[in-house]
């Protein structure tokens, strides 16, 4: 009966305190992400997001459509900032721009398929 007692006295999910927060848990905010998504039938789309504020999106948005012949966008996310999508699965492609433009390849993380 003790051990039922036990159970109501703590909450396991109050030791979020403990990790200082939830600010910044988990989200990776160190690491450009590159993703696809399925659209319908067999489109896709390429999502970029987590470039440092130091980088101009629209230049870099103007490249991508340039140097991989396809069209993009740039959208606004409230929780992840400004996220730039591509048609196509164009992460290959992507991870390789940006490495040869300076970017450290370790901050880059490619996720799908």
């Amino acid at each position: 009966m003790c051990s039922l007692l036990t159970l109501h006295l703590s909450d396991p999910f109050a030791e979020e305190e403990l990790l200082g927060g939830t600010q910044d848990v988990g989200s990776g905010a160190d690491y450009i992400h590159i993703r696809i998504q399925q659209r319908n039938g067999r489109k896709t789309l390429t999502t970029v997001q987590g470039l440092a504020k130091q980088y101009d999106l629209k230049k870099i948005l103007k490249a991508f459509k340039k140097e991989f012949a396809c069209n993009g966008t740039i959208n606004n996310d409230e929780k992840l900032g400004e996220v730039i999508q591509l048609q196509g699965d164009q992460r290959s492609k992507i991870l390789d721009f940006l490495v040869e433009n300076g970017v450290e390849r370790p901050t880059i993380k490619m996720h799908g398929f």
